[in-house]
């Protein structure tokens, strides 16, 4: 499904170019929970952010079901984000004007395509039902982190990125949401690649993928 080839990124520095990427090979099969460790620094935010469209590589290639996203221009890019790859973040980046359930409605609205029944699944599945009139800042923040599980899967990706989405949850708080997460991408047929920094969390998931230096391990 998801099949990206000697991924490089290098970023300009006072020092001169950084490579981040040198090199990287990653193939996630329709269905696959992965789970993507490594040390800070090691590039696990950067290839995120390539597999995601948030940026591109430097050289390399990455396909996702036929599409070659490294070809894309930005609107292309754009197309992918709105509607085929969700990114959950740790900040999460809930819109704090909107309402649990606007803030639930809004990438599928942008993608054009909202479905009620699969919307009101998620919120019933995700325990957000009896907040969707609240606000984030109302919210725990394991149930802000449910809001952003939602919102990821109303479109029914073909792939979840996740960038440690339980790293600012105490240890119960942070299984329930992986037990969602896991179940949500099931659910929706998505595939999962996790950045965790937890042996605990990673081994839950189908397997891990380490990263060292700029490398796959």
């Amino acid at each position: 499904m998801l099949s990206a080839r000697d991924l490089t990124k290098s970023f300009s520095t006072s020092e001169g170019p950084l490579q981040v990427l040198r090199g990287i090979s990653v193939d996630v099969t329709s269905g696959e929970s992965v789970a993507l460790t490594g040390e800070s620094g090691s590039g696990k935010s950067t290839l995120l952010h390539l597999l995601g469209c948030l940026d591109a590589p430097d050289s390399g290639t990455i396909t996702l079901k036929g599409t070659a996203l490294q070809d894309l221009d930005e609107a292309g890019r754009a197309m992918v984000r709105r509607s085929r790859v969700s990114v959950i973040f740790q900040q999460l980046n809930l819109i704090p004007s909107l309402t649990v359930a606007q803030n639930l409605d809004f990438q599928a609205r942008l993608a054009g395509v909202l479905d009620r029944d699969w919307q009101h699944e998620l919120a019933d599945r995700l325990g957000l039902t009896p907040l969707l009139a609240r606000y984030p800042e109302q919210l725990s923040g394991g149930q802000q982190q449910r809001v952003a599980i939602g919102r990821s899967l109303a479109i029914r990706p073909e792939l979840v990125l996740a960038d440690e989405p339980t790293g600012n949850l105490d240890e119960a708080t942070a299984d329930t949401v992986l037990d969602l997460l896991i179940e949500g991408t099931a659910r929706s047929g998505s595939a999962l690649l996790m950045v965790t920094h937890s042996p605990r969390l990673a081994a839950r998931l189908d397997r891990t993928l380490h990263l060292q230096d700029g490398l796959v391990q």
